[in-house]
């Protein structure tokens, strides 16, 4: 039980991202175009999603489509599309491109899933994060099990070292577009 709630956290925390994203492409659109072969998604694996879902929003945002290639590989599209409520901090192909070169190409490969999942997972959080509720240093407990530390600077948020660029609210959640992929501690 404790495996499908965890799965389901992240799965929504993914969908925020996603969500986040979309509001993101409607500010100032990406620059960077995500690997063709990592971008696809096909239908058949989408379960029928309410239109502001987090993974609907993600599904919709052409910020978000290493995200969604993401959270397909980890088979966790059904998980962030969970009744939640949850919260993802959703990076953009910005973000993912920041990363050394190949190594998005390598998470998604299906010996690396289990790797890939342990980073998508300290993307999510449960419940709905307000804006309000950041304050500086406050730690936040992450799907993983990891913490992230919340930081206020004025208006701008960010967790870890993940400037939010945008928030979007969801059905099931909240999404929180990020300009960085955050990485767990090793500890």
């Amino acid at each position: 039980m404790r495996g499908f709630v965890r799965i389901t956290v992240i799965g929504g925390l993914l969908c925020g991202l996603l969500v986040l994203g979309c509001k993101k492409q409607e500010a100032a659109p990406a620059e960077v175009a995500p690997v063709e072969e990592v971008a696809v998604v096909e239908a058949s694996n989408i379960p029928p999603l309410h239109e502001n879902n987090i993974v609907s929003i993600a599904i919709g945002s052409k910020d978000h489509t290493t995200l969604v290639a993401a959270l397909k590989a980890a088979d966790y599209v059904t998980s962030v599309a969970a009744s939640g409520p949850l919260t993802v901090f959703a990076p953009t192909n910005d973000a993912f491109a920041k990363l050394p070169e190949g190594t998005v190409e390598t998470l998604v490969k299906p010996e690396n899933v289990d790797t890939l999942r342990e980073i998508l997972k300290y993307h999510v959080t449960t419940s709905a994060v307000q804006p309000s509720w950041f304050k500086e240093g406050q730690t936040v407990g992450m799907a993983n099990g990891k913490k992230a530390t919340m930081h206020v600077n004025g208006e701008e948020l960010s967790l870890n070292d993940a400037k939010i660029i945008a928030r979007i609210p969801a059905e099931n959640g909240m999404v929180y577009v990020v300009d960085t992929v955050l990485l767990p501690p090793k500890e």
